[in-house]
């Protein structure tokens, strides 16, 4: 004996039209997220995988091994570790980032920021007009500036008191390090006193009335209500500067003796200049490892701050 189907009452449509609506979203989702992940996988993924292959290659600018270069395992890795030129990098990068970025721009730029909360509108216009013309002049004209600068005879030579020296040659790294930081403290003068700015007036007060000093309130009260802000900022510089190569290169060319050749200047020699495309590529891989680790460990400082800012 058969049975007639049940037709479908209203209940049974009204359930089966938000799945019929959800998966035509999901399908027109995918189909508008598709551009993007073929430009990603195209133009990051794969040419990130094939310089990762290259890292472990003999591969050379010219040479024999230009074009038939061969797959050389851990070669390359157990060059960079027994190279002694690669751990003088490797420290010179760290003397850049954390002396030109890290400690000199943050405090410039703090310092530039509550300077700008105590004086007038004209002289605060008028500082950060300044600095923020180094930070908007390209990399290669702040290059030039401070090489003239610290030339034999500049301005730089007589205020150290050396007219005659060339402060290139005789203290490269300093020199560098400053041209950085006066590049860069624009960004965390900007960045900071927009933090500044958040921190709530009644707090601040409230410390003064208890009789709490200037430096006191700064680091009793400021400072720990920017911290997320002090944390993105150090973040920020510390991989625009680990990854700096134009402003170095063109005022030292990682000279004089490899005194200045950071990490992407060492690179650049090694590929560009000795021809060795599969170490450069190598030396690059670490840098970019190097990078990671920095970000991972600045964000897991600025966790508790996410959690307690979405709770």
């Amino acid at each position: 004996m058969t049975t007639l189907a049940k037709p479908p009452t209203s209940d049974d449509t009204a359930i089966a039209e938000p799945r019929l609506r959800s998966a035509i979203r999901h399908v027109v989702t995918t189909a508008w997220l598709f551009p993007s992940a073929a430009l990603l996988i195209g133009l990051f993924i794969i040419p990130t995988c094939y310089a990762v292959y290259l890292g472990f290659t003999n591969l050379e600018l010219l040479g024999q091994y230009a074009q038939n270069y061969n797959f050389t395992g851990l070669a390359n890795l157990q060059r960079m570790i027994h190279d002694p030129t690669f751990w003088l990098s490797v420290k010179l990068t760290l003397i850049f980032v954390i002396g030109s970025g890290v400690i000199a721009q943050t405090v410039l730029g703090l310092a530039l920021a509550l300077l700008g909360q105590r004086v007038n509108v004209i002289a605060r216009s008028s500082v950060g007009a300044i600095v923020i013309l180094a930070w908007v002049l390209p990399e290669i004209t702040v290059a030039f500036v401070w090489y003239s600068f610290s030339q034999a005879g500049g301005t730089l030579s007589h205020l150290f008191g050396v007219p005659n020296s060339d402060l290139l040659s005789t203290v490269p790294m300093l020199v560098v390090c400053m041209a950085n930081a006066w590049r860069g403290t624009a960004f965390s003068m900007l960045l900071l006193s927009a933090g500044l700015r958040n921190v709530p007036r009644e707090v601040d007060e409230a410390a003064q009335l208890e009789g709490a000093g200037y430096w006191r309130r700064l680091f009793t009260v400021t400072l720990p209500i920017i911290r997320p802000t002090l944390m993105i900022n150090l973040l920020l510089i510390t991989l625009a500067t680990i990854s700096d190569f134009t402003l170095i290169f063109a005022m030292t060319q990682g000279g004089p003796g490899n005194q200045t050749a950071i990490l992407p200047v060492y690179m650049y020699i090694e590929a560009f200049q000795f021809n060795q495309l599969g170490y450069g590529t190598t030396i690059a891989l670490t840098l970019v490892l190097i990078g990671a680790i920095l970000s991972i460990a600045y964000i897991r400082q600025l966790r508790p701050e996410l959690q307690d800012s979405t709770s």
